[in-house]
C-alpha cells in the first residue's frame, strides 16, 4: 500500500488525462498549476483531440506515453472513466487521482460505473484518489495537481478535506497567515483511499508533524480508529467534523450520499482514538500551529499576564467557563512581582502589569510566572498604548519562553501596531492571536488531548474478581427469540441475558394466573412489582403494563386481573406470556445502563442518570467497547451526577468499583453477541453497597454470520484476543501460559525489565538502556490488537505471577509484513520459551495474514540467529553490528503440528 502511496504522492511521472488549454476549464487550470508548481519530475498531458496543450506535446491515450506513468490524473467525462482506468491498468500506473464528478451523484448508473472502476484498479493494483475532488498538493516535490487557484506554501501539515470548496477558501486563508503544509490534500467522495489510509501514510511521513482533517462522514470507521490510534500519540491529528446538529446532519447526508452517525458517538470515538476535535477552522489551524510551535501544558492552570485590565478579565472568564483554572501563584511568585512590579500591579491572576510596563517588566513577569510550579501554562497579553513597545516586549516573551518546558501564547491586540511584532513572536516559536478567547480556546484544546491521552493510557486496575460470561446459555436466549422471528426480549429473557454475564437482576417468577401471583409474591416477600410479560409490549407503562408496591395477597390477584384488562384492552391481538413477580428494591440511584448500534461505529454504550426523567435530564456519557476497568471509570466520571455517585458530604455513593465492574461485563456481551442492536437497563439501582437491573429491553437483529478467524467484525475497536492463548510445558517440567498481552499487565512487565541483565537489554534494544517508567511502557502494553500482537509467556511461582518473556510482531499499516521482536528474562532462559513463544506468534501472524516477517538483531547474538535460522529466515549483514532475518511467512513450513487457537 505505502508503495501505491508512494505513486500518487512522490511520483516522477505524471500523465494528465483530459488536458486542455480551454479557458476557464479544470484541464487548462490543472495543466497550468502542474507545470508552475515546480515539481522535477516529467508531465506527460494525454488529449485524444490534441497535438500540444499549452506548448507540450500531447499523446492520444496512456498506452502511447514514452514511459511508465506513477501518477495518472483523470479529468474526463464520467461515462469515459471506466475505459480510461482499465488502460491505465494496462500501461502499468501505479496510482489514479480522479478528478471528475458525476459517479455517487449521479444514482444507480453512477454506481455501476464506480464498480467498474474499482474492479480495475483491484485487477492492476491500482490506489484512487477521488473522485469528485480537487486534487493534492504535495510542497516539498513541487506538486500542484489540482485546479486550485493558489499553490499552498511548505510547511509540516499535511491536510485532508472532504470539501473541495473548503481547500480553495483554506489556501487563501494560510497564504495570508503564513500556514504551510507538508500535503494538501482533497479527497472528494472516497472510492478507495480515505482517511485511514492516509492518517496511516502521513503519519510515516517524516516532512509531516501534524494531521488536520475536515470530515463530514466516515466509511471504514474500524480502520480509522486503528489508524488514528497508532499515530495520536507521536502526531496530533486534529479534526473538524461537520453536521454536529440535526440540521447539519441532513446537509453532510446531503452533499456525501453516505449515512451519517450520531455526533455524540463521534465525540466519543475521537476521544477513545486520542484525536483533538475542534469546532471551527480557525481552532483547526490554530491548534495544529501551537502544538507544532510549543511543548503541551501537564495541567489546565493558566497565568494571564496582561498591561490591560479588561481582557485579562474576559480571558478568566472564558477559561473558567470553559473548564480551565485560574493557577493560584504560590507566596515566592508574589514576593518576586512584588518586587518587580509597580506597586499598583493586581496583586494577583491575572497579572496586570499595568499600561507603562516595558519589555523587561514583561519579561521578569513572565518569568516568575513559569517558574512557579502551580502554572502549566502563560498566556502574555499587550494592548498598545502610547508608552508600549509591541517589538521589544516580543523579543522578550520569546526570550524567557526559551528557558522553559511550558507553553507560551501570545495576544497582541491590534493591527498595524503589532504586525512587526506577531513576526518576531511567530519566529520566536511562540503563537499569537489577535484575540484572548482564541489563545485560551488553544491552551484548553492542547491541555485536553494532554489529559486525553494521559487517560487513555492509564493502567487499568485488575477486575475485582474471575468473570467468566455463559456464552453458550446467552447464545440460546438469543437464538430461541430469532427463531421464533421475534427481535425483541421478553423483560424475563432479558434479565436472563443479563444474568448470563454477571449483571445483578432481580429474582423474579412468572405468574400464569392470580392464584399463582398472590403465592410467588408471598414467597418472594411483600410489596412486590408486577409487570406484564408480551413479546408485543415493548413500553410496559404505555399500556397500563406495571404495578408497584403490592402489600398482600389479595392486592396482587387484584393488580394481575388489572394487568391483563389494561393491556387486552389497548393491545388485544397481544400475545402475553403472564405477569413478572419480584421483590421491591429501593436504593437512592436511579441509573441507566444502555447500548445501541450506531450505522457508523457500532455498539455504544450509554451510561447516566436513568428513571422515567432520563430524557429530561439528558445526563448520558458514551464509550466504546471493548472497555477494561480504567475506561469503565472514565465513562461514569464524564457525568454530572458523578460527585453525588462518588459521595458528597454526608450522604454516601455508590460502589464505584462493582459499578464499573458492571459496565465492564455489560461491554463483554455487546462484545460477544452483534445481534444485539439495542439494550435498555432502566433502572439500573444502586447504592454504596451493590447494584441491580430492574427493568431491562433487549432489541435483536438478525443473525450474524461470523467471517472465520473474523468474530469481532461489528467492533471499531480489536477485543482482548482471548483465544490466543496456549498452555505449555517447560523443559524443568513447570507449566507456563501463553497469552496476548493486556494494559493490566504493566506491573508484571516493569517487574520483568528490572531483573534483565545487561546482556539481555543489549539485545533487546541494542545497547539502549530505556528509562522503565509508565510512558515506556504503555506502548508495550496498550495495543491495538489488529496491528500489533504480544505474547506473554506467564509463570506462576510462590504463590506470585512472573512474566517470563515477551514475544512480539508489529505489522505495518496494511498488514502485508510484520517486525519480530522478543525477550526472555534472565531467570527464565534454557528452558525453550523463546522457541514456544516464537513458534506461535508465528502460526498467529498466519493466522492474521501476515505475509512477511522481519527481525533486525546484534551480529554476537548468536542464540536468536540460530533460533531464526533454524525457522527458515534467510539472514543478511546489515552493517558490521547487526544482521537482518527475514522469513516468507506464505510459503514457509508451519512450525506447530496444528493450529493451538480456533476462530471463534
Amino acid at each position: 500500500m505505502k508503495k501505491q502511496l508512494d505513486s500518487i504522492f512522490k511520483p516522477k511521472v505524471i500523465a494528465f488525462i483530459g488536458a486542455s488549454e480551454k479557458e476557464g476549464s479544470v484541464g487548462a487550470a490543472m495543466m497550468n498549476n502542474l507545470f508552475n508548481g515546480g515539481f522535477k519530475g516529467k508531465i506527460y498531458p494525454v488529449n485524444p483531440k490534441r497535438k500540444t496543450v499549452l506548448g507540450v506535446p500531447a499523446h492520444k491515450n496512456i498506452k502511447k506515453l514514452p514511459e511508465q506513468a506513477d501518477l495518472a490524473i483523470i479529468a474526463t467525462p464520467a461515462h469515459t472513466v471506466p475505459q480510461v482506468v482499465e488502460e491505465c491498468g494496462e500501461a502499468g500506473v501505479g496510482g489514479l487521482l480522479i478528478i471528475t464528478a458525476g459517479f455517487k451523484e449521479a444514482g444507480e448508473a453512477g454506481q455501476q460505473m464506480l464498480a467498474q472502476i474499482l474492479a480495475s484498479c483491484q485487477k492492476y493494483g491500482m490506489r484512487i484518489i477521488g473522485p469528485n475532488c480537487l486534487g493534492f498538493i504535495s510542497s516539498e516535490l513541487g506538486i500542484n495537481a489540482s485546479f486550485a487557484n493558489k499553490m499552498a506554501g511548505k510547511g509540516n501539515i499535511a491536510f485532508i478535506s472532504q470539501s473541495g470548496a473548503l481547500c480553495t477558501s483554506i489556501l487563501d486563508w494560510a497564504q495570508d497567515q503564513n500556514v504551510g503544509f507538508s500535503h494538501f490534500v482533497s479527497i472528494g467522495s472516497m472510492v478507495d483511499v480515505g482517511f485511514a489510509e492516509l492518517i496511516d501514510y502521513f503519519g510515516m511521513d517524516k516532512a509531516t508533524s501534524s494531521i488536520l482533517i475536515y470530515m463530514e462522514t466516515l466509511k471504514d470507521a474500524r480502520k480509522f480508529m486503528s489508524a488514528a490510534r497508532a499515530f495520536a500519540r507521536s502526531k496530533p491529528i486534529i479534526i473538524l467534523k461537520a453536521g454536529k446538529s440535526k440540521e447539519g446532519g441532513k446537509a453532510t447526508l446531503s452533499h456525501t450520499g453516505s449515512i451519517a452517525g450520531n455526533d455524540a458517538v463521534f465525540d466519543a470515538a475521537f476521544q477513545r482514538a486520542g484525536v483533538i476535535r475542534v469546532d471551527t477552522i480557525a481552532q483547526l489551524f490554530n491548534c495544529a500551529q501551537a502544538l507544532a510551535m510549543q511543548p503541551r501544558p501537564k495541567g489546565n492552570r493558566l497565568a494571564i499576564v496582561t498591561n490591560a485590565g479588561g481582557p485579562g478579565v474576559l480571558s478568566t472568564d472564558y477559561l473558567i467557563t470553559r473548564g480551565g483554572r485560574l493557577a493560584q501563584l504560590s507566596e515566592k511568585t508574589m514576593q518576586r512581582l512584588d518586587e518587580c512590579l509597580s506597586p499598583s500591579w493586581s496583586h494577583g491572576n491575572p497579572v496586570d502589569v499595568l499600561g507603562d510596563a516595558d519589555a523587561e517588566t514583561y519579561h521578569k513577569a513572565l518569568d516568575s510566572c513559569l517558574a512557579d510550579s502551580h502554572v502549566d501554562g502563560v498566556l502574555a497579553i499587550l494592548t498598545t498604548q502610547a508608552v508600549t513597545h509591541p517589538v521589544d516586549t516580543a523579543r522578550a516573551a520569546v526570550k524567557v519562553a526559551a528557558n522553559y518546558h511550558k507553553p507560551v501564547l501570545a495576544v497582541w491586540m491590534g493591527e498595524s501596531d503589532v504586525a512587526e511584532a506577531r513576526q518576531v513572536l511567530e519566529a520566536g516559536k511562540i503563537p499569537n492571536y489577535r484575540y484572548p478567547e482564541s489563545a485560551v480556546d488553544v491552551f484548553l484544546k492542547m491541555w485536553l488531548y494532554s489529559r486525553n491521552l494521559e487517560l487513555l493510557y492509564e493502567t487499568p486496575e485488575e477486575a475485582p474478581q474471575q468473570f467468566t460470561p455463559r456464552k453458550d446459555a446467552a447464545w440460546r436466549l438469543i437464538r430461541q427469540a430469532l427463531s421464533e422471528g421475534r427481535k425483541h426480549l421478553t423483560e424475563n429473557e432479558a434479565k436472563a441475558l443479563l444474568a448470563c454475564y454477571a449483571i445483578p437482576t432481580g429474582a423474579g417468577k412468572l405468574a400464569a394466573s392470580e392464584e399463582e401471583a398472590a403465592e410467588f409474591a408471598a414467597r418472594i416477600g411483600f410489596p412486590v412489582a408486577m409487570k406484564i410479560v408480551s413479546p408485543d409490549v415493548l413500553h410496559k407503562t404505555d399500556v397500563g403494563g406495571v404495578k408497584l408496591n403490592i402489600p398482600d395477597r389479595a392486592a396482587a390477584k387484584a393488580a394481575y386481573q388489572a394487568l391483563m384488562a389494561s393491556v387486552l384492552e389497548r393491545m388485544p391481538e397481544a400475545v402475553i406470556h403472564g405477569v413478572l413477580i419480584e421483590a421491591m428494591v429501593k436504593k437512592p440511584f436511579e441509573l441507566l445502563i444502555g447500548a445501541k448500534k450506531d450505522p457508523i461505529f457500532g455498539p455504544v454504550i450509554a451510561f447516566g442518570s436513568g428513571g422515567v426523567a432520563v430524557e429530561v435530564l439528558r445526563d448520558t456519557q458514551l464509550g466504546l467497547p471493548p472497555l477494561n476497568m480504567r475506561l469503565a471509570y472514565r465513562i461514569i466520571e464524564g457525568v454530572r451526577i458523578f460527585p453525588l455517585l462518588r459521595g458528597y458530604r454526608n450522604l454516601p455513593g455508590v460502589d464505584l468499583e462493582d459499578l464499573a465492574f458492571t459496565l465492564t461485563k455489560f461491554s463483554h456481551l455487546l462484545v460477544d453477541f452483534p445481534e444485539i442492536r439495542e439494550v435498555d437497563i432502566n433502572p439500573y439501582v444502586a447504592d454504596h453497597e451493590s447494584g441491580i437491573a430492574l427493568d431491562a429491553r433487549v432489541v435483536l437483529d438478525a443473525f450474524q454470520p461470523r467471517r472465520r478467524g473474523h468474530p469481532h467484525d461489528h467492533l471499531v475497536i480489536s477485543p482482548y484476543p482471548g483465544k490466543y492463548t496456549k498452555f505449555i510445558k517447560l523443559r524443568n517440567g513447570m507449566d507456563a501460559v501463553l497469552r496476548p498481552i493486556r494494559p493490566e499487565d504493566e506491573p508484571l512487565e516493569t517487574r520483568m525489565f528490572e531483573n534483565l541483565s545487561d546482556e539481555s537489554i543489549t539485545f533487546r534494544f541494542f545497547g539502549y538502556v530505556p528509562r522503565v517508567d509508565h510512558n515506556f511502557l504503555t506502548r508495550f502494553t496498550h495495543i491495538d490488537y489488529d496491528r500489533e500482537m504480544a505474547i506473554v509467556a506467564e509463570i506462576q511461582q510462590d504463590n506470585q505471577k512472573h512474566m517470563a518473556g515477551v514475544v512480539r510482531i508489529i505489522a505495518d499499516a496494511w498488514g502485508e509484513s510484520a517486525e519480530y521482536a522478543i525477550v526472555v528474562a534472565d531467570q527464565w532462559q534454557g528452558l525453550e520459551i523463546g522457541s514456544n513463544m516464537t513458534d506461535y506468534i508465528l502460526e498467529i501472524a498466519r493466522d492474521k495474514g501476515i505475509a512477511r516477517i522481519y527481525a533486525t538483531m546484534l551480529a554476537n547474538n548468536q542464540r536468536m540467529i540460530h533460533m531464526l535460522e533454524k525457522r527458515g529466515f534467510k539472514m543478511t549483514r546489515e552493517d558490521r553490528e547487526t544482521f537482518h532475518a527475514e522469513l516468507d511467512l506464505e510459503n514457509a513450513m508451519p512450525f506447530a503440528a496444528e493450529l493451538p487457537f480456533q476462530p471463534i
